[in-house]
């Protein structure tokens, strides 16, 4: 008993060379280094090497557009007409034609909207250890742009003229680029944006203007709002009761400090395109103009202001007035509907109805072909449109139309 009162316990320490330790460390730390990849990739999809559209996770994604919407691929040198939503890779060209324009959702949440005749290059769009790096190159034409709160490590840069623009968070700012002159125009309306110019950096902030020319920023100044126009109102009706033409009187007013002078357009589209322009007239010093002789048919109007200085605001928004004759009161009669889903919000609307007639829908018209046919393209969230026809003597019929199955609900 008295043996087992005490026992004793040996020991035995190994020698260990302290390069195998460090061994041992490298290898454990390695271990855990792949396993909390592993686990990063699995948790982020990465596995999903595409989207439903074809493209990475990591492209930027075409969300909405109109008209004539193009992309030259980078890897194929392939260019495809745009019919649905898809994705742009980085290096892939957007080019918008004179009736396009197209709504860029980016990887960092920030909206790109391509205006008409323009085109812009995807030089890079990814995501690396939590950040986001989106840099688009402006060619020409206009690019506005919308952030809000941008994530860590997100860098959005737009080049437009030998300048790099980055984009702070809850900036809304837009870029025109000249291809012809090489000259720019930075238009910041909220936010911020770091413009770095010949090395130099300036942050352009609210309401400030300026423009980029050789290699160096030739002006700053506070921004210049276009104007707002007054007169037709939008979507108003002018009766032409003697048959021989009405005269329309154009007018609208400042907003923010008073320009020099304006641009004023008038067409029969809303795209302002070549020979829908009747009037393109600058350096108008007023705020009216008066036009003659404008027969029955649908026309847009915009503005744009100059100030002193030489600053030239953006087109604001067109505005459309009808002049109809005073013998209409018809209704007008359609048929043959057929909804296609392009994708997301996206239909294609056909049918027939008299021709020559306009269609309208969803702030887009299209005219009626020669045996009345007609293809309508719109973007809505909802499931029904409300689809307006009418013609030059005033003639008018609306329909509420269901977008799951082609059907009439009513007319109205």
């Amino acid at each position: 008993m008295e043996d087992n009162k005490y026992r004793k316990f040996y020991l035995d320490w190994w020698s260990i060379r302290k390069s195998t330790i460090y061994m041992i460390c490298a290898v454990i730390f390695f271990a855990i280094a792949t396993a909390a990849g592993a686990w990063w990739v699995t948790h982020r999809d990465w596995d999903s090497v595409a989207d439903q559209d074809g493209g990475s996770r990591d492209a930027a994604h075409i969300i909405s557009f109109e008209g004539d919407v193009r992309i030259t691929r980078a890897a194929t040198r392939e260019t495809i007409i745009v019919t649905k939503q898809t994705y742009v890779a980085a290096g892939d060209t957007i080019q918008t034609q004179s009736d396009g324009r197209a709504v860029v959702q980016m990887i960092d949440g920030s909206v790109y909207t391509v205006k008409a005749n323009s085109t812009v290059v995807v030089r890079d769009s990814s995501s690396l250890f939590g950040g986001k790096n989106v840099r688009v190159s402006l060619d020409d034409g206009q690019l506005n742009v919308r952030t809000d709160q941008q994530p860590n490590g997100a860098h959005n840069v737009v080049e437009v003229a030998e300048s790099e623009n980055k984009l702070l968070s809850d900036t809304d700012a837009s870029f025109n680029a000249d291809a012809q002159t090489s000259g720019g125009e930075i238009r910041v309306s909220r936010g911020g944006v770091e413009t770095t110019v010949g090395g130099q950096k300036t942050t352009l902030t609210d309401n400030e203007f300026a423009t980029v020319n050789n290699g160096n920023i030739v002006s700053r100044e506070k921004l210049l709002e276009p104007p707002e126009q007054i007169s037709p109102g939008n979507s108003a009706q002018i009766v032409d009761s003697s048959g021989a033409g009405v005269n329309v009187a154009f007018s609208w007013e400042d907003v923010g400090m008073p320009a020099s002078s304006y641009t004023l357009q008038v067409a029969k589209s809303p795209y302002f395109g070549g020979d829908t322009v009747l009037v393109d007239r600058s350096n108008v010093a007023g705020h009216e103009f008066r036009m003659g002789g404008l027969v029955p048919g649908t026309y847009y109007w915009r503005l744009k202001a100059t100030a002193r200085s030489g600053q030239t605001t953006n087109w604001n928004d067109p505005w459309k007035f009808a002049i109809v004759r005073g013998d209409g009161g018809q209704q007008m009669e359609a048929g043959d509907w057929h909804v296609d889903m392009i994708g997301g919000n996206v239909y294609l609307i056909s049918g027939r109805t008299r021709p020559g007639s306009i269609v309208r829908s969803q702030g887009r018209e299209v005219f009626a072909a020669s045996d009345g046919s007609f293809r309508i393209q719109i973007s809505t969230s909802s499931s029904v449109t409300a689809i307006e026809i009418g013609d030059e003597r005033g003639n008018r019929s609306g329909f509420v139309l269901s977008l799951r199955n082609g059907t009439v609900a009513r007319k109205y």
